[in-house]
């Protein structure tokens, strides 16, 4: 200890009973935190004046604040505690009684470890876990933050929210990451024509519709499927956009699928159907079909065979069959 501090930690001992030793420890615990903020901060100016790219920042203000912080406990726990064997005994009873006590905070640091270590998500991915989805906006060392998007806002839009989710849930929950593989998610449109349109052409149309509307080339998704090889089997074989059929008590049911970014799904999706209005509008043997009533006349409607009208043999023959009508049904 300095000469000029022997005074002072005198004054302690004599009128408050404080121990020299232990006023050092607290005046060489104080330096080092002083140290260390300084430290970090004229970094974290460096960091801002010499790279650009935001993600990069945040990753590397990240490294130098734990690096920082990592040694500066280590040069705290060796001012308070000179015996080596003393610090193991300590140390050791501590964790034992932390493991017991503080079971959830353990599990979020293991959880931190496991998210730095595996990767299941970075800043700036959009991930669901649970019952929750975002894109990561920060990873600390307790918990993660999320800027929530979709609950009861559609088509995966942000509602503004933040979400702040413990480490921990990466052990307990399945984690969903759209940003990674393809980095494109499918999107589905479904599109009702009556069965008394000329569906082919509707399905014709709407194929035309989606390969002059394709937001992501087949080059690029193949370029990703090749770059992620190393680390998933991811095997497609059809990448295109692609008009599915099928029928449903309502109508013929065409189902658009193609690839597009999971932040765009909303907008791709209302800039496909503003096409699909103005070409059907072009179309006069094609109709939606929508919800509504109609009513079947069987004998001037229905198939001969089933109390319709007669066939051109019968039709000069008398019909003593009174008019009946089938149930009315509904289609959209």
């Amino acid at each position: 200890m300095a000469p000029w501090l022997d005074p002072i930690f005198a004054f302690l001992a004599e009128n408050l009973g404080v121990p020299p030793n232990f006023v050092w420890r607290i005046l060489a615990t104080l330096a080092v935190m002083v140290l260390f903020t300084v430290v970090q901060a004229l970094l974290a100016r460096a960091l801002a004046r010499t790279v650009s790219d935001p993600a990069v920042r945040y990753s590397a203000n990240k490294a130098v604040r734990y690096g920082f912080g990592f040694v500066a406990a280590i040069v705290i726990v060796r001012v308070w505690i000179h015996n080596v064997a003393g610090l193991a005994t300590y140390l050791g009873l501590l964790s034992a009684g932390l493991a017991v006590a503080l079971q959830e905070p353990i599990a979020n640091v293991f959880g931190f470890g496991f998210i730095l270590w595996r990767r299941p998500f970075e800043v700036g991915d959009r991930i669901e876990i649970g019952a929750h989805s975002g894109d990561v906006v920060d990873v600390r060392l307790f918990q993660f933050t999320l800027l929530e998007v979709g609950n009861w806002v559609r088509a995966d839009q942000s509602t503004g929210r933040v979400i702040h989710v413990p480490n921990g849930w990466v052990f307990r929950h399945a984690t969903a990451n759209y940003s990674r593989g393809l980095g494109h998610v499918w999107n589905e449109l479904a599109v009702t024509v009556t069965f008394e349109s000329d569906w082919a052409l509707a399905k014709q149309t709407l194929l035309r519709i989606l390969s002059e509307s394709d937001l992501v080339t087949k080059e690029t998704i193949q370029a990703r499927i090749d770059a992620a090889q190393n680390r998933y089997f991811i095997k497609y074989m059809n990448l295109t956009p692609i008009v599915w059929t099928d029928v449903s008590e309502d109508g013929v049911v065409l189902t658009l699928r193609y690839l597009c970014d999971p932040r765009m799904r909303r907008s791709s999706a209302g800039s496909i159907w503003e096409k699909i209005l103005e070409e059907f509008a072009k179309l006069e043997s094609v109709d939606f079909a929508y919800r509504t009533t109609r009513q079947f006349r069987n004998p001037t409607e229905g198939k001969p065979g089933t109390g319709g009208p007669p066939t051109k043999q019968a039709e000069n023959e008398p019909s003593e069959r009174e008019p009946s009508f089938a149930p009315s049904y509904s289609r959209r």
